[in-house]
């Protein structure tokens, strides 16, 4: 990330303890805070301020923070972070569908939220990723992706498709699907695909990979900068499947028929195979 480059957050946390604490915690880690005690102010202050970070509360009064989650999504790439008192699988899956790239169960560690959000920061370079507020705007960087269960094929063995107008350093392309890490732009068949930012970075993972198996652990650590040797529990893998699926709808790739994302059972993922044309 860019030395200087402002980091600004917003808070969306209705008790006003919470919201003290949160605020303390990100000015620690350099983040100057707009704090709200609503959705519909929260909504309003990402659109104002486009923040790299926003936190979200589950449980807020008036809409909810799921409602909060999708309309944010709507015009904003920034990092969300959904905390919630509820512990229920479902409600983890219920926050990541609906947009949030990460959910935390309080009471949290402060330690575990700078944490994460150090991991989040490792993952944006020199430019704002949300300089202009929506959706697909600024830049990601991800190095390559660690593959702990490589399939019998090489990245270099897949087939590679190269257009005539694609040959300008940055693009990877697969089945009429490209994605540029610098851009962070994704499309298919020049048709744009807007993405959250953990499914841009698992998507860049899998088309660096290739053919290559990823497993869920690895993927897991991607969404954490890349940190290789990390803990990776239940909950995280169950979040790259959740961030999968999501990408498969967005994609318009099924399950039974993969053009792009191929599940590999008991393993991970890789990219389908190449189709000829």
């Amino acid at each position: 990330m860019q030395p200087g480059l402002e980091r600004k957050a917003v808070i969306i946390e209705d008790d006003a303890d919470v919201r003290n604490l949160l605020v303390a915690i990100l000015h620690e880690a350099g983040f100057s805070c707009v704090a709200t005690p609503n959705g519909l102010e929260g909504i309003n202050a990402v659109r104002e301020h486009r923040p790299i970070l926003t936190t979200l509360d589950v449980s807020l009064p008036g809409i909810d923070g799921f409602e909060v989650a999708r309309r944010i999504r709507s015009f904003s790439t920034t990092y969300v972070i959904m905390l919630s008192a509820r512990n229920e699988e479902i409600d983890t899956l219920m926050g990541l569908d609906a947009g949030a790239d990460d959910y935390l169960t309080k009471p949290f560690r402060p330690r575990e939220l700078r944490a994460r959000i150090e991991a989040m920061l490792r993952r944006l370079t020199i430019e704002d990723p949300v300089a202009t507020g929506t959706p697909g705007a600024g830049r990601i960087s991800n190095g390559p992706a660690e593959v702990t269960e490589p399939s019998p094929s090489r990245a270099s063995d897949a087939p590679q498709e190269r257009a005539d107008d694609d040959l300008e350093e940055g693009w990877l392309h697969h089945n009429g699907l490209r994605i540029n890490s610098d851009m962070w732009l994704c499309s298919i068949n020049g048709a744009p695909v807007e993405l959250t930012r953990s499914e841009f970075d698992l998507l860049l993972a899998l088309m660096e990979g290739r053919r290559r198996v990823i497993t869920k652990d690895s993927l897991a650590l991607e969404l954490r900068g890349g940190m290789a040797g990390g803990y990776v529990s239940d909950a995280d893998r169950r979040a790259v499947e959740v961030h999968i699926a999501n990408l498969r709808r967005k994609l318009n790739d099924p399950v039974s028929s993969p053009r792009f994302i191929e599940t590999v059972r008991g393993v991970g993922y890789r990219l389908a195979e190449a189709r000829t044309h």
